[in-house]
């Protein structure tokens, strides 16, 4: 053999190893994400469940504006907007082009749609209060044209809108929205395994469809903490946006086969708390509980010191924050002596109804444990989601343990005496009133601070910490959102890194 035939060989077998598909590796195009809990619909207008937003919000369905992991808000469906000096009366231009996965055009009629139902009587929509219940009217002059106007200026009104419960919606089928859902989002439901799983398909429809990079993804819905940890160390889940087994942190930061983040939510968890029900609707009673309490072993103990005290409903991250936790200092003697003062005969023998994540079981025991020593005999009822969503969120509890993942939502919470904890205060009614129809800056810091002085002075709940957020990813996924502002999973951020070329 000749020295060029021999040449000519070793080309060929370098060019056979490089074609080879142990060596030529596909681009992926798919992902499987896990979450602790199963949405109970896929509509964000009608359920309180963060968990629809986890699932739809940026990917089925889209609003007017977005809001950026960092808390940016950018337009979406609306091109661009202006308000009127006074910021009663906002218009947005429409982009154009734009349609729902069933091949109709968004219109301004949509909007106008979305908005009124959103607004109406017995809706259900969790902005009605913040949002909607100021919208005094809608007006839609051209298919590209939206005009809102409102009772009051609302300098956060940006960031509602782009929160899903202010999404828009198909007006011939929003009527199936929880289970058929059709949005102007670049993916669609290509199938439900209830109790399982969930997949989204890229919509080739899309107006960006080039731009997303992954075909399918799959959620997974995985509320025990060892089979998340399974799930990821055996490669069939590639990233858990929102991880809860935060005793394994220190274990998959060591795996180089996976990257870490901690970020920040808007998460206020608290040891909610019936004020219809006796004793809990005596204020001493309640303010018992609140010193019963040990915010700091409860964030140890529960949440691997992932978090931060509280002392109202307010998170860190929201505008006008104030640290109040000093109100209700760990002190189980004072505890006992306003429990005494209340005319309570301990022990008392409550109930405290804990839904399925980690927070809530491992915590419900910190908390029952923490109760007994002032006399307080937690009796721990352990319920599903569902049954929780139909139960204790309905009124049906004593005590029960939940993260309200919504920024800004104390006028949601606290100025509806028939939200499920049943706080009715006039006073507070009127601060949010108040602030509502305030423009002033100066004054508008002044009312924040006194909402949230009110509500811990009323010990309306026991407020006990805000989340940070563990982002456990597969290395190679980029874009997944390792902070909260709102409870959503961009996907069509997403995508794999090139892989790697082996020569």
């Amino acid at each position: 053999m000749t020295l060029q035939r021999r040449h000519f060989n070793a080309l060929l077998g370098s060019a056979s190893l490089l074609a080879s598909p142990a060596f030529a590796q596909a681009k992926k195009d798919s992902a499987v994400l896990a979450l602790v809990l199963e949405p109970p619909g896929l509509d964000p207008t009608v359920s309180a469940a963060a968990a629809v937003g986890e699932v739809v919000h940026y990917n089925v369905f889209e609003g007017l504006t977005k809001v950026q992991m960092d808390g940016a808000v950018t337009p979406l469906l609306a091109e661009s907007w202006f308000h009127t000096p006074d910021g009663k009366t906002y218009t947005f231009t429409l982009k154009k082009g734009i349609r729902f996965s069933d091949g109709s055009p968004l219109d301004a009629a949509a909007v106008k749609f979305s908005f009124e139902r959103a607004k109406a009587p017995g809706s259900t929509n969790k902005s009605k209060k913040v949002l909607f219940d100021n919208l005094s009217s809608v007006h839609a002059p051209d298919p590209h044209t939206v005009i809102l106007v409102f009772n009051h200026a609302d300098a956060m009104l940006p960031f509602r809108l782009g929160e899903g419960p202010a999404v828009i919606l198909h007006p011939k089928t929003a009527a199936q929205a929880g289970t058929r859902p059709v949005g102007t989002g670049p993916y669609v439901l290509q199938q439900w395994q209830r109790g399982a799983a969930l997949t989204l398909a890229a919509w080739p429809g899309h107006r960006d469809a080039a731009k997303v990079k992954l075909k399918k993804v799959t959620f997974r819905f995985i509320n025990d903490n060892a089979a998340q940890v399974a799930a990821l160390l055996a490669g069939d889940v590639d990233a858990m946006p929102r991880f809860d087994a935060l005793t394994a942190v220190k274990q998959l930061q060591a795996d180089k086969r996976f990257t870490v983040e901690i970020g920040s939510t808007a998460g206020k968890g608290l040891l909610a708390i019936n004020n219809r029900r006796k004793p809990f609707d005596d204020v001493r009673v309640r303010r018992a509980l609140s010193h019963a309490v040990d915010r700091r072993d409860f964030i140890a103990g529960a949440r691997e010191g992932f978090g931060k005290p509280i002392g109202s409903h307010f998170a860190p991250t929201d505008l006008g924050y104030q640290d109040l936790t000093r109100i209700y200092p760990h002190d189980p003697e004072k505890a006992k002596a306003l429990l005494k003062e209340a005319g309570v005969t301990t022990p008392l023998n409550v109930t405290l109804t804990l839904p399925p994540p980690a927070y809530a079981r491992k915590g419900g025991e910190i908390i029952a444990a923490q109760l007994a020593k002032v006399g307080v005999i937690a009796k721990v009822e352990n319920v599903e989601w569902a049954q929780w969503l139909s139960g204790a969120f309905k009124g049906q509890f004593d005590l029960t343990l939940i993260n309200h993942v919504e920024p800004l939502d104390y006028a949601t919470a606290y100025a509806d005496p028939n939200y499920y904890f049943g706080y009715d205060s006039a006073k507070f009614r009127g601060l949010v009133a108040t602030l509502a129809a305030t423009a002033d800056q100066k004054e508008k810091a002044r009312l924040w601070r006194d909402i949230q002085r009110q509500i811990a002075e009323d010990a309306v709940n026991v407020f006990l910490w805000n989340g940070a957020q563990v982002a456990v990813f597969k290395k190679g996924l980029r874009g997944v959102w390792s902070s909260s502002p709102i409870v959503a999973n961009d996907l069509s951020a997403l995508s794999w890194a090139p892989p790697p070329v082996k020569l």
